[in-house]
């Protein structure tokens, strides 16, 4: 079984290695000692992990009909205006997200920088790689 060490479990959740060290003696994420003493965390607890954090941090609104399920809530870092249609970059955490709307919707929604927006991605294909 692949596990982590404190650092790359860090990186993984978006946090340092010492909120990773907090959650371990709180006792909210378990860890072990590898041959050398030095704390681990193995890749399925830390997956189990992973989406127990996340849970409910981007829900769809009730009543809201979708298929989407890849949602980005995060800030709007710009918005470049055409004619017809905008650019609108969003920081979420650290995923930067770049999406093509309408000049319209964009003040229809008020999207300008500053604003809090929840991004959904749906996309027919997805590529995974394993380093």
């Amino acid at each position: 079984m692949r596990s982590y060490s404190m650092g790359q479990a860090a990186a993984l959740l978006g946090v340092s290695a010492e909120t990773v060290r907090r959650w371990a003696d709180g006792g909210r994420l378990r860890m072990e000692r590898d041959g050398t003493g030095n704390r681990t965390v193995e890749g399925t607890a830390l997956a189990a992990f992973a989406e127990e954090r996340a849970a409910g941090r981007h829900p769809v609104p009730e009543g809201v009909a979708t298929s989407v399920r890849n949602s980005f809530a995060g800030i709007v870092t710009a918005v470049r205006l055409d004619d017809v249609a905008a650019q609108v970059e969003i920081q979420s955490g650290p995923h930067r997200l770049v999406s093509l709307v309408t000049r319209e919707s964009v003040a229809e929604l008020g999207i300008e920088v500053g604003v809090l927006v929840t991004a959904r991605v749906k996309s027919t294909n997805v590529h995974v790689d394993v380093p």
